[in-house]
């Protein structure tokens, strides 16, 4: 699979690399990584990530304009279906490459690379550096390295394996990476913030059946001073209270007139309830964007049935 890859890049001179909406780490260090290889292996080759950006991740890297581009290769990473592909119009493309770590959802592209197994689809680009003429350097190093820490929450996730540890530990070996400021670029964060996640500990409602969420009103959001996507991305702050064994956040999105309902279990797989919403994600983290706070409530009521009937 490296080889084919690799062979398509070598074929076009220009390339669009895309990644799925409501950028993540991952996401973004995956996209902004390959770019940057690509682009240091190929000077000559025009080599563009796009998206829309989010002010959380600004000093990971500058995505680029879109262009109306044609005939050029299109390669999206960390997105299982097509809806959820940020900014690009697959009417540029030539031929399509998938590259990702999620169960998969739906064929849209002509190569199709997926391997669940996999902590992050930066894993998956570091190990496509490692395995071809792709070239590597510090910064990009520390784009795979932030996108793996951040996908596996410190590697404390059973998608990290052996093989996850020696691709990272052939990484540190190879490129100096000041792991001190590397933290500091993922998590360090304003007070605000800190103060927004007291709230949602003391209203986080906790059912019979150990499920946990809590609803994040855009007043709220206005009251702390952040934004949506801060708000969802502090799912992973609350992995092990005692009494909960799923969790979720459900966050209005004012400016986008929709709910982000972001969930993580610690033991009943919960990815099918939310694809029943048009959602997805992995077995035990994952999300779906709905329109109404009664939609998102269903999705919740879904959950509990969930474990409700694990516990029977």
């Amino acid at each position: 699979m490296y080889n084919d890859v690799v062979n398509k890049i070598k074929e076009y001179d220009t390339i669009v690399i895309a990644r799925h909406i409501g950028v993540d780490p991952d996401a973004l260090c995956s996209q902004l990584a390959l770019r940057d290889s690509i682009r240091l292996t190929f000077p000559e080759k025009k080599v563009l990530a796009i998206g829309t950006g989010s002010s959380k991740f600004l000093n990971f890297g500058k995505l680029d304009k879109i262009e109306n581009v044609s005939r050029a290769l299109l390669i999206v990473t960390d997105t299982p279906d097509q809806k959820r592909v940020d900014s690009l119009n697959f009417s540029w493309g030539d031929y399509r490459i998938k590259i990702d770590h999620h169960p998969f959802v739906e064929k849209y592209c002509d190569l199709e690379w997926i391997d669940d197994s996999r902590s992050s689809t930066s894993e998956m680009i570091l190990n496509l550096i490692f395995s071809t003429e792709l070239c590597c350097d510090a910064s990009i190093a520390e784009l795979l390295y932030m996108g793996i820490v951040s996908d596996s929450n410190r590697f404390l996730f059973n998608s990290c394996d052996s093989y996850t540890f020696q691709a990272v530990s052939k990484l540190l070996e190879a490129y100096p990476i000041d792991l001190g400021k590397t933290y500091e670029k993922l998590y360090l964060r304003p007070m605000n913030e800190v103060r927004l996640e007291g709230y949602i500990s003391l209203h986080m409602e906790i059912t019979e059946h150990h499920l946990g969420y809590v609803v994040i009103s855009d007043e709220v959001i206005s009251e702390f001073g952040v934004d949506s996507a801060s708000a969802g991305n502090m799912i992973n702050d609350f992995n092990y209270i005692k009494e909960v064994l799923v969790w979720a956040t459900i966050t209005e999105d004012k400016k986008n007139d929709q709910y982000r309902v972001s969930i993580r279990s610690r033991g009943p797989e919960i990815n099918k309830v939310v694809e029943k919403y048009n959602g997805g994600g992995h077995k035990y983290a994952c999300g779906v964007r709905t329109k109404t706070l009664d939609e998102a409530l269903n999705v919740i009521h879904d959950l509990d049935c969930l474990l409700e009937e694990n516990d029977s």
